[in-house]
This record gives C-alpha cells, structure tokens and sequence, in this order.
C-alpha cells in the first residue's frame, strides 16, 4: 500500500462516489493513492457479504468511516414503521460488523397524502427513541443527516441542520448525533451558528463533500458536483467544523452519473486532488 500524503490523512471517498468500482477494486485503488479511509453502502456490502467485507476492508488498512444509510421512519402504518425499525437495527448490526461507529440516517419523506411535517418529525425522534438503547449495545451513533429542501416532501423532512439538532438533543450525544453535508447545506445563512452549536455538544458524527452546480440534473438526487465544480464554499465549511471541534474524516460523497461512467480509480484519484486543492489550505 502506497504511505498516504499527510494531506490525505482525514480524507474519506464514499463508496458511492465511484461507485463503478467493486468493493475489491475499491480497496485496491484506495491502496494505490494512500487513501486509508472509506464509507460504505449497505446495498454493495450485502452483495458482498458483510463479514467478508469487514475482513476486506481490514485486509487493505482500510477504515470504513460510516454506513449509508438508515432512516425512512416516518410511516404512518403499524406494520411500515416495525419494518423500519427492524431494518434499522439491523443496519446497526452492520455497521458494528464493520467497524464503523456512524451509521447515516435519512429521516423519510411525508407518508403519501400527508402535509403534516411537524408529525412526521416527530415520528422521527419516537423512532429514535426506540432505537438509541440498541445503538449504544452495539457502539454505533446514529448520525441524523438533514437533506436540502428539495427533498422534504419524499426522503427527508429534516430539512436544516437546526431541525436535525433538535431531534438529536433529546437524546444522549453518544447515540444520536448530525451529518454535515455541504451539498444539503450550503444555502442556509444560519449554518455556521448550527455548526458550532452541534460541536459545542459533540454532536457532529460525519462531514460530507459534495459541490453545488446548476443547472441542476433531471432526478436531482443524482445532481452532485464534483468538488470544486459548483458554487459550495468548501474550505470555508471545513474551517467551520474544525472550529468546531470536530476531528474526524471528511468524506466525499457524490451522486453523479457523468463521474460513474469514467474509469472509477481515475475518479477517485481526481476526488483525492480536488478535495486537497479546494477543501484544504
């Protein structure tokens, strides 16, 4: 495995940011750059297995920084939300297997023909509630990701990182704490005052790259930019996070088609450049 530069020490690739790449060829070109740290996704690491996955990742120095992804807990139906929650412990049980202590959580859109996001919110923290005790048994902290409001009406009602705060401090900092994603954040004004707020408290689980760009794709889930592309002032977001106090990696997660049809150990060595020449400094 090539030594990995010092500017590369907290950087993270998420998995689905080369997602053209099986978990072994993920491995093998996070080893070629030096590249130590990764986030996963349980729909691949399923495939995969996930104890061979786990002896993988550990096989190639490589430490898996979180789990994607839990959540969608804010059906309505009795029979919807015991499914959620059983998925969600296991989910916590695979980020254990793993090695990771963050499990990412997208909170879930309005159930269909509802306008009540207050309700649905605190669908929310009932979940949590009921989940946070299996959390702590098994070492992972449930990591409550606000999505960009765009996506409040069918994955995400958490919309700020003020309303994921919210939720996330009614509970221990230890099971349930917020992902700071700039892609999802970057609009809002009140951000760093949150920013700080979640590192006063100790509540920042995970800090996400993604940039901005427009005009925004057909299917604006898969409308990320590479870094550096778009609007989202990068450095300054990682200075906010580090005032912080925050110490952990940083990882680059980013939906883009145009990036998957390329050569994937291509992609992850420009996420590497761009992440050290627009996000450090």
């Amino acid at each position: 495995m090539t030594a990995t530069p010092p500017e590369l020490a907290r950087f993270s690739i998420n998995q689905e940011t080369v997602r053209q790449l099986s978990l072994p060829a993920l491995a093998e070109a996070c080893g070629e750059l030096g590249v130590t740290q990764a986030g996963l996704w349980r729909e691949p690491v399923r495939r995969y297995g996930v104890e061979a996955a786990a002896r993988l990742m550990g096989d190639a120095g490589l430490t898996v920084t979180s789990l994607c992804r839990g959540g969608f807990l804010t059906a309505t139906d009795p029979g919807e939300r015991r499914r959620a929650l059983d998925d969600n412990r296991a989910a916590l049980e695979e980020a254990a297997a793993l090695g990771t202590g963050t499990l990412v959580l997208v909170s879930g859109g309005l159930p269909r023909g509802s306008r009540d996001l207050r309700g649905a919110r605190e669908r929310v923290a009932d979940a949590l509630a009921e989940l946070g005790d299996h959390a702590a048994a098994v070492g992972v902290r449930l990591a409550l990701e606000p999505l960009h409001p765009m996506f409040a009406s069918d994955r995400c009602v958490v919309s700020t990182l003020g309303q994921a705060l919210d939720l996330a401090e009614r509970f221990p900092p230890d099971q349930v704490g917020v992902v700071v994603d700039t892609y999802h954040l970057w609009w809002d004004d009140q951000v760093p005052g949150h920013i700080a707020r979640a590192g006063s408290t100790g509540r920042i689980a995970a800090f996400q790259l993604a940039d901005w760009v427009t005009p925004l794709p057909e299917g604006v889930l898969v409308g990320r930019g590479q870094l550096g592309d778009g609007c989202v002032d990068l450095r300054h977001f990682r200075s906010l996070v580090d005032a912080a106090g925050y110490r952990g990696p940083v990882e680059v997660e980013i939906f883009n088609p145009g990036l998957w049809a390329r050569d994937g150990t291509e992609v992850l060595a420009q996420t590497a450049r761009r992440y050290v020449r627009h996000a450090l400094g």
